[in-house]
């Protein structure tokens, strides 16, 4: 993804909105939780610690994300939090008796990230108290993340861990690599594939692995093995490689 495409996506609309934070560490933690997931605006309404932007414990917690840290934004109330956003989520562990529609952090995140003109907010509250009800009744939605029944309490900056996250993965849609961070060569073709099992099936014949009048299913099976893989072009010759040296090295039969 190139930056001018993150800069008309959900990484630069989607802001992040503390009420009432009473540690300035978990405001440190926030802001490394948003950076690490590739978000960075940040408000924070009244919040209860001293100087929450330069903390020394908040200072430690954001380690690395020192710039969300710094440019986040001190308000007095949550009116001035959501100024330029039209749709606003509540996250909380407490479901209420007269609460917007209750969506699970996966549903908001993909409304969000669909809707190119959508400025959302997610609005998180005291880690002691959450979100008081006047607060949760002025937003479209409740988002309540499914945990153990038993014990679904989540600290604060867990719970924008996880928002953040599946934010990340609907901004970035199916072109995510599942098999993760890392460098990935070009994907071979149908082709080449082809003609990596034919001479890895000649290789095979020529050790005695296999028996060319009576094959059984050991080509089924190798080539489903194989497809499980998204063998790369590099992959296939390092394969076809070997099988070259099992057919050099051994005497026709």
């Amino acid at each position: 993804m190139n930056p001018t495409e993150i800069d008309t996506s959900l990484f630069k609309r989607l802001r992040f909105v503390l009420v009432e934070t009473s540690r300035a560490g978990n405001i440190g933690a926030v802001a490394r939780a948003m950076k690490t997931m590739g978000f960075s605006e940040l408000v924070l309404v009244t919040p209860k610690c001293a100087e929450p932007l330069t903390d020394p414990e908040a200072v430690a917690f954001a380690s690395g994300a020192i710039d969300v840290l710094g440019n986040a934004r001190i308000v007095g109330s949550i009116g001035e939090a959501l100024e330029g956003c039209n749709f606003a989520a509540a996250v909380s562990a407490r479901l209420r008796e007269f609460s917007p529609p209750v969506w699970t952090p996966r549903e908001f995140a993909a409304h969000a990230a669909a809707q190119a003109e959508l400025r959302p907010a997610l609005v998180l509250g005291n880690e002691r108290f959450g979100l008081p009800n006047h607060i949760v009744e002025q937003c479209n939605v409740l988002i309540n993340i499914p945990a153990n029944p038993e014990y679904s309490s989540l600290n604060l900056s867990q719970a924008a861990q996880v928002l953040a996250y599946e934010a990340r993965l609907a901004a970035i849609g199916d072109g995510i690599d599942a098999r993760g961070v890392g460098f990935h060569g070009d994907a071979a073709s149908v082709a080449q594939i082809e003609g990596m099992y034919a001479h890895l099936e000649e290789a095979l014949v020529a050790v005695g692995f296999l028996d060319a009048g009576n094959p059984k299913k050991l080509m089924p099976r190798l080539k489903r093995l194989f497809a499980r893989t998204q063998l790369e072009t590099e992959e296939v010759n390092i394969l076809r490689g070997i099988a070259r040296q099992i057919l050099k090295h051994t005497p026709p039969r």
